[in-house]
């Protein structure tokens, strides 16, 4: 008994000396002065040397990099609801790229409700239309503002947000209004919702403006009502609107077709035609950067041409950064952040990465979405922390 006891403790102590080892990140120097040092590096050099500095690399101690999250819908009618995996009408799904590691990561389900909370993309009855489902950033946060149930109702009473930072979901303040088809964007931290359509068309919704400041604690979220639209015309369909230099930038039609754009100036609380160089060159999906301060810059890509423009406020003319890439045509939806424009393109089936911190501006990177998966939204993000 004694005999197998001491054998017992001495593998428990060399298990223990084994994880301390591989714990090690520079030998001979304390763990906080190795963080020091390897924190000031790339962490793309520190991923190959060795599990401990790649381990390193994903806890909350190590300055996190950004990665690219993506709302995603299965190529099936049915796919895993949000609950226990279980088949649903739902179609929608969250993954992460990791850009260090090039893996497509699945995020945690988002938390159950009552009545459960059901999304769809494409209905059974109209499969060439994709259903719109609307998202933002914020505070470094991805937030699902509206989106449209199998009964083509509003699908979120409350925004639903993912967190990064500590790897959870949570649900914002209840909308006045369950919506879809609406304008919403983020400025300043906070999230503006312009407009849309409820169970059925309102004047009052389609030409409301509403504002939720995340910077508050959570028990005091709240919607505050803000100056409305003129008319309801924004209303039809989902709605291209950007948040740039502390203005609201908002058309009602996207690509080509003839439209109207209007800007909302968040600190005059007032609506204006938007201006006619602006509007001219809004040919396709646009996004801007997610800087708090004014100096965001705010991008197009022509959908037809493949081309990539930056809007240039001081002139009132986008200037063009690529003038045709295959790669590009036909692009649905982009986001901007850390020098970056990045577009899903071929139905979702491809994620375009151009870096714009450089001239000229070039496509840096193609990625494809996993199998049977289809990019709805992009969301410029830190890296979730894995190790603790």
């Amino acid at each position: 008994m004694e005999e197998n006891a001491l054998k017992c403790v001495k593998i428990q102590q060399h298990n223990e000396d084994q994880n301390d080892e591989s714990s090690i990140l520079i030998p001979g120097l304390p763990k906080h002065l190795a963080h020091l040092c390897l924190s000031n590096l790339h962490p793309s050099l520190l991923y190959g040397v060795c599990k401990s500095w790649r381990r390193l690399i994903y806890t909350s101690s190590f300055p996190p990099f950004y990665c690219l999250y993506v709302v995603c819908s299965r190529s099936t009618v049915t796919s895993r609801a949000y609950n226990n995996n279980r088949t649903s009408t739902s179609t929608v799904e969250f993954f992460c790229l990791d850009p260090i590691s090039s893996k497509w990561i699945p995020l945690p389900n988002p938390p159950t409700s009552d009545p459960p909370i059901s999304i769809l993309r494409h209905h059974p009855s109209f499969i060439s239309r994709s259903l719109s489902i609307q998202s933002l950033t914020v505070s470094e946060r991805m937030i699902l503002i509206a989106a449209t149930t199998h009964k083509f109702l509003p699908a979120l009473e409350r925004p639903l947000g993912f967190d990064p930072s500590c790897n959870e979901w949570f649900l914002g303040p209840r909308l006045s209004t369950p919506r879809r088809w609406c304008g919403s964007s983020s400025i300043n931290e906070n999230v503006y919702v312009a407009s849309g359509m409820g169970s059925a068309y309102h004047g009052d919704v389609a030409r409301s403006l509403e504002k939720w400041d995340v910077k508050e604690k959570a028990d005091q979220w709240k919607w505050e009502k803000l100056e409305g639209l003129k008319d309801g015309s924004f209303c039809r369909e989902f709605v291209d609107a950007i948040g740039y230099r502390g203005k609201l930038c908002m058309v009602n039609i996207k690509g080509h077709a003839v439209k109207q754009g209007i800007v909302y100036d968040v600190t005059k609380d007032e609506w204006k035609e938007m201006p006619k160089g602006m509007l001219e060159g809004w040919n396709g999906p646009s996004s801007s950067s997610t800087t708090i301060n004014d100096e965001s810059e705010m991008y197009v890509v022509d959908e037809t041409k493949g081309s990539l423009s930056k809007y240039v406020s001081e002139i009132d003319q986008w200037e063009e950064l690529i003038e045709s890439c295959d790669d590009l045509k036909g692009a649905e939806q982009i986001t901007v952040g850390r020098g970056r424009v990045c577009a899903i393109c071929r139905g979702g089936r491809l994620i375009v990465v151009v870096d714009v911190s450089t001239t000229p501006a070039k496509v840096i990177r193609v990625v494809s979405t996993p199998p049977e998966i289809e990019a709805i939204a992009l969301h410029i993000l830190p890296r979730i922390s894995v190790y603790d």
